[in-house]
């Protein structure tokens, strides 16, 4: 499937960073990692750091999938609200997974940092308006809710919003104080070079075309004959496991964005802060580090490869339009504009953990706008179930939950 269309502003403003060549022999090794993007490197990370002889392919270039499109915003806040993520699972799970991803903010920065990674993380504030007045009693009720379980934010009224930001048409908002961005395209790169001088094997344009699954041993059969045998295969390949899992367990969306060429003088009052709001679906904002504007949404029902690409320029022309509602006096002149394809979950948490009906197989499965918050949390995860281990918030995030 094809993931991402146009020119997603990270492939060109990188550039062709590390290129790996394709297996042509057979292997042996712990741990067979399939999928290259963020997700891919951040385990293939932590495999290399347990200890295990472990092996990356991908059937792509390297993170030209969905990490080649992503917008890049950290946040702690999932998808769905607190309030109504404790209706749905209790207050333990969500919590939980809440607390989790705002963690996994610090110990993202803190392996960017170890790794010598130019991949621009930067920490920033993250500010939720209320598109609608409708949505301000519920906006309100998870501003008490996040308080009530140690998140610390401030309720700004409309007119305080824009004062600070500049953002019009607000109908109030919750400002909190632990988000951030980066370029996953580039991390995931660094990631995979710093590994791969510690002994990670990383194969590009290499497809798995058949697995053989077993508790003890998994056999993968690549599309020209190689064979990988491996103690345990890891998927994180996102969404694309719709091919391999029977059923149904993520409905499938397009997301587009655009870029802006970069400013000459920094929009000063956003660059240290993400800015979403709470439509459905919701527009997202941030600035990147060479001081452009991106901003993200619109997003639809994923049909085919083909008619997302044909609503590029359409749904470019819309963000533009909402940009200018926001910042009337901010002359907004797109660079880049692309589409890419992505999952949501029915509770907006991800899927990490094995599977009934795939012995000796692991899913890391970052799926909507805290795919690389997930990720990070995966490391951990992926580490404990290594070792026999449970983690605590296995049991919220495993398939037929």
């Amino acid at each position: 499937m094809k993931l991402t269309s146009n020119e997603p502003f990270w492939l060109v403003k990188n550039g062709i960073i590390n290129s790996y060549p394709s297996l042509n022999e057979n292997l042996e090794t712990d741990i067979l990692i399939v999928g290259s993007g963020i997700t891919g490197s951040l385990i293939a990370h932590q495999s290399i750091k347990d200890g295990y002889k472990t092996v990356l392919v991908d059937k792509r270039e390297i993170a030209n999938g969905s990490s080649s499109a992503t917008t890049s915003m950290l946040q702690y806040e999932v998808d769905t609200p607190l309030w109504e993520l404790i209706e749905m699972i209790g207050e333990e799970g969500a919590v939980g997974s809440y607390q989790a991803c705002y963690d996994s903010i610090d110990i993202l920065e803190k392996l960017v940092k170890n790794i010598k990674s130019d991949c621009g993380f930067k920490k920033k504030d993250s500010l939720l308006f209320a598109k609608y007045k409708k949505n301000v009693a519920d906006l309100k009720k998870e501003h008490h809710t996040r308080l009530k379980h140690g998140f610390k934010g401030d309720w700004l009224e409309a007119e305080e919003i824009e004062k600070r930001f500049d953002l019009k048409g607000s109908h109030g908002g919750i400002l909190t104080f632990q988000g951030g961005s980066i370029d996953a395209f580039k991390l995931a790169h660094d990631l995979l070079e710093y590994n791969a001088k510690k002994g990670l094997k990383v194969y590009d344009k290499t497809e798995i075309t058949e697995v053989t699954y077993g508790k003890k041993q998994v056999r993968a059969t690549t599309e020209y004959g190689n064979t990988i045998q491996a103690k345990k295969i890891i998927y994180c390949n996102g969404f694309e496991s719709t091919s391999i899992i029977p059923e149904k367990f993520v409905n499938l969306l397009s997301s587009y964005a655009i870029v802006s060429e970069p400013f000459i003088d920094k929009p000063s009052k956003i660059k240290d802060t993400l800015i979403w709001d709470t439509g459905d679906p919701y527009i997202y904002m941030r600035t990147t580090d060479d001081n452009r504007i991106l901003i993200g949404g619109e997003d639809d029902e994923f049909q085919s490869a083909k008619r997302r690409d044909a609503s590029i320029r359409k749904k470019k022309a819309r963000l533009e339009k909402i940009f200018e509602k926001m910042y009337p006096d901010v002359e907004f002149r797109t660079d880049f504009a692309w589409a890419g394809t992505f999952g949501e979950t029915k509770d907006g948490l991800p899927y990490i953990g094995e599977h009934p009906n795939f012995p000796g197989a692991y899913f890391v499965l970052g799926m909507g706008g805290n795919g690389i918050t997930f990720s990070v949390i995966g490391m951990e995860m992926f580490s404990l179930f290594m070792q026999g281990e449970k983690h605590p918030l296995s049991q919220y995030w495993k398939f037929r939950r």
